[in-house]
């Protein structure tokens, strides 16, 4: 199986909860490339590429559980910067922060139930 092959078939066999993950990841990156482009604000803006950056390392299959316990602290965060920077809030400011917390949740239980990789490693070495 070549590598385009690998990829594809990793894609594909993703569980329900981390297209949800992948779902939430993408709709608040887009919102904050969004709000960081109305708003003026280049670091909203840089924001919502770090999520694009680890959703495409994500789909690449390159360390998921790691990006899991990086994008807790990583959503985490925003939310009081977002306290502090913005003086009014608008409905998407809310639907953004509701998906956020939806997000952290969902990576909490990923990584909590995700086998480390350095078992994986070894069973795959053992085959």
């Amino acid at each position: 199986m070549g590598p385009q092959n690998k990829s594809a078939s990793r894609i594909g066999s993703l569980t329900q909860l981390q297209w949800l993950a992948v779902a939430l990841v993408v709709v608040t990156g887009v919102l904050h490339v969004y709000a960081g482009i109305v708003e003026g604000r280049i670091p909203v803006a840089l924001a919502g590429v770090g999520y694009a950056g680890a959703l495409v390392l994500f789909l690449l299959d390159y360390r998921r559980r790691l990006l899991y316990l990086i994008g807790i602290p990583y959503t985490a965060v925003q939310f009081p910067l977002w306290i502090v920077a913005k003086s009014e809030y608008g409905m998407i400011d809310y639907v953004d922060k509701a998906v956020q917390v939806a997000l952290i949740l969902v990576l909490v239980y990923l990584y909590l139930n995700t086998p480390s990789e350095s078992a994986g490693n070894t069973a795959a070495a053992a085959d």
